[in-house]
């Protein structure tokens, strides 16, 4: 890993370091947020966040405003790409939906995507084994993860999948059954192909049923956004998760859209939220 960005911020470091991904076969950026308690002696907790569509790690460091939250528990906040990068496959760039800035968090399995679109394993694998190497303070043991929208459906689906690799997950205006919404079908065409019943290992909602996942779920949806009834339906999450025992938590905002305004002004919550779970 090389390091090629550091900014002093809330007394500790923001950084942003390049590598070579053998999951994705290209070169990929990664955002490393280490609080002024770091240091090699020192055991800090891992929080992921995982960003939208068309976003990079760029948007989390730049507009969350999430450093001083982690500086304040002392958390080491990672906030990775959305997807490979420079891997020149034909279409990857003719919406912004599909292709570059939209892995979806998932392991395509269609032809040419299988072979670079892996951010599912980038992220539970290859991601904490970088970590553990490079920054002796991490302790990816205790790990929680975060996302939007895109990367709120990431999220919940590596935690769902992962009950014992992750402690602690919450959600900003996540796609909850990307299966059932314009944007998923999109997704999950392209990258896993016309049977939808290989969708549903990559489902929320559907996952909900089968996870032995039953640590708390804070999810906030902003009601003025303009993807909440076509594309995110978090009813639908809050339903299987009450008929499976999960306890999920959605707040409902008022007069908050899609934007990182919104993620600004509850921020600070949720990772709270994750402190309070990486501390047991």
């Amino acid at each position: 890993m090389q390091r090629i960005k550091n900014w002093a911020c809330f007394g500790g470091q923001q950084q942003v370091w390049k590598h070579s991904s053998s999951t994705l076969g290209c070169s990929m950026e990664v955002a490393v947020y280490l609080p002024p308690q770091a240091s090699e002696t020192a055991k800090l907790p891992v929080l992921y966040y995982l960003s939208g569509l068309t976003c990079t790690w760029e948007n989390m460091v730049s507009k969350a405003g999430a450093q001083r939250y982690a500086a304040e528990h002392g958390l080491i906040l990672v906030s990775p790409d959305t997807s490979p990068r420079g891997v020149n496959l034909a279409g990857e760039d003719e919406s912004y939906d599909f292709g570059s800035g939209a892995g979806f968090y998932i392991d395509a399995t269609e032809r040419p995507w299988a072979k670079h679109y892996r951010m599912y394993s980038y992220v539970t694998e290859e991601l904490p084994a970088l970590l553990a190497e490079h920054f002796p303070g991490a302790d990816t043991a205790r790990s929680g993860i975060f996302g939007h929208s895109m990367g709120g459906h990431g999220a919940l689906v590596c935690a769902f999948r992962n009950p014992q690799r992750y402690k602690s997950v919450s959600a900003f205006a996540p796609i909850v059954a990307p299966s059932q919404v314009p944007w998923g079908e999109k997704a999950f065409s392209g990258y896993l192909g016309a049977d939808r019943n290989s969708w549903a290992a990559w489902d929320a909602t559907a996952l909900a049923s089968g996870t032995g996942w039953r640590k708390p779920v804070l999810i906030d949806q902003g009601m003025a956004d303009e993807f909440l009834e076509k594309q995110l339906k978090p009813q639908l999450l809050a339903n299987a998760a009450a008929a499976a025992g999960i306890p999920l938590t959605l707040r409902l905002q008022a007069g908050y859209d899609h934007s990182y305004y919104f993620i600004a002004s509850f921020i600070g919550e949720h990772i709270a939220h994750h402190a309070q779970q990486l501390r047991r």
